[in-house]
């Protein structure tokens, strides 16, 4: 493969549904993003999505397949130089025919594959069973940053290959088609003056590294001192621990913004929607995932992020680590004078994540060298 060539670049996705949701999880919107970044390089001609699964690649996708062509792994396989593997894995007979062809492949992990792998031991979560193929013949590791620190080692031991991190890649793309028939486009709005706020707490809680406790002791301590400023604390994603954990329960017990009825447990929310009808400011918490799409969401259609993601400190109300007292006190500043400078808030959040964005130059840049560094190497 001459290291000049145009490059044809395949990125797998895993699809369970014709018509399945990008809300889900990031993972699809991962691969759409740097199909859009890709596609910005000079040395690449062209980009697919390429479904692994037995599910049919149909209209219903949500997405715009003349803008982001979709194709199964059959309809590829055969015209791709280089085989990104993000959201689909490929079996041991799929990376051979490729490599037969002399394709590159690129492992991409945007996931925190070591904490589902400790979580999975340790608590009885099943994820492959006997059936765990770890392929060891990638010619490159590529890693979002937020996953370098966690899971550097345990890629590169397993998979036999070094790992670098590479730019994370984000576009709004989905959130303002989701957002354009919300009213005001789901932009945040002022509050009328003195109101009280209603914050929201959007973990997934489904593991250790995105957990509501924190941000609820946020808000607590911010109710605790000033109780006229908080009209309601929502917490999504946790009826089921609301109803099921007697831990849980337990604890939420012990708050006064619980015993006074200022706190609800939500199930699943589609993120804009809620944003837009329910929510004046955001409470987040994070462990081993500083940073996320939600934060960048959140930032971008202007509403304050209360926050603790240390690779992007200056978007929103920054505090660190594990402080709540800090935490509240960001959460108070934002209630007491984000309405004055909203408009330029949400200008300068989004000149801030411009640095993620698929068209940006260093960005574009850096994707570029990757490839052209892949196919001047031996294959594998």
């Amino acid at each position: 493969m001459a290291g000049a060539q145009a490059l044809r670049i395949g990125i797998t996705i895993g699809l369970h549904h014709e018509a399945e949701t990008l809300w889900n999880n990031g993972i699809k919107q991962n691969a759409v993003f740097l199909a859009e970044a890709l596609k910005n390089c000079p040395n690449v001609a062209s980009v697919v999505l390429v479904n692994t699964t037995a599910t049919p690649v149909t209209p219903a996708l949500p997405w715009d397949q003349a803008r982001w062509p979709t194709r199964s792994f059959e309809q590829a396989k055969d015209s791709v130089d280089v085989m990104i593997e993000l959201g689909g894995q490929i079996d041991a007979a799929q990376t051979d025919y490729l490599k037969q062809r002399g394709a590159r492949l690129v492992s991409y992990c945007c996931g925190f594959e070591y904490v589902h792998a400790m979580e999975s031991v340790l608590f009885s979560r099943p994820l492959w069973g006997q059936n765990l193929f770890v392929n060891q013949r990638y010619d490159d590791i590529w890693m979002v940053p937020q996953v370098d620190h966690i899971s550097r080692p345990y890629f590169e031991v397993l998979r036999r290959q070094q790992a670098r991190a590479v730019p994370f890649v984000w576009s709004p793309v989905f959130l303002e088609q989701r957002s354009a028939a919300l009213p005001h486009a789901g932009l945040y709005q002022p509050r009328a003056a003195g109101a009280p706020r209603r914050l929201s707490v959007m973990e997934p809680n489904i593991n250790v590294v995105k957990f509501c406790l924190y941000p609820i002791l946020i808000a607590e301590e911010a109710y605790r001192t000033a109780p006229q400023e908080i009209e309601l604390l929502q917490v999504t994603n946790a009826h089921r621990i609301a109803t099921e954990s007697m831990e849980f329960i337990t604890l939420m017990n012990q708050l006064d913004i619980v015993r006074n009825h200022k706190a609800v447990f939500l199930g699943r929310h589609d993120t804009p929607t809620f944003l837009a009808e329910n929510t004046d400011a955001v409470i987040s918490h994070q462990l081993e995932n500083p940073l996320n799409y939600f934060y960048l969401e959140v930032c971008w259609q202007g509403f304050p992020l209360i926050h603790n993601a240390h690779l992007v400190p200056e978007l929103g109300y920054y505090y660190a680590g594990n402080d709540v007292q800090a935490g509240a006190a960001r959460l108070r500043e934002a209630i007491a004078t984000h309405d004055a400078h909203a408009a330029d808030y949400r200008a300068t959040q989004r000149a801030r994540i411009a640095r993620f964005l698929p068209d940006h130059p260093a960005l574009v840049t850096h994707y570029g060298t990757l490839l052209e560094e892949l196919v001047r190497r031996p294959a594998r």
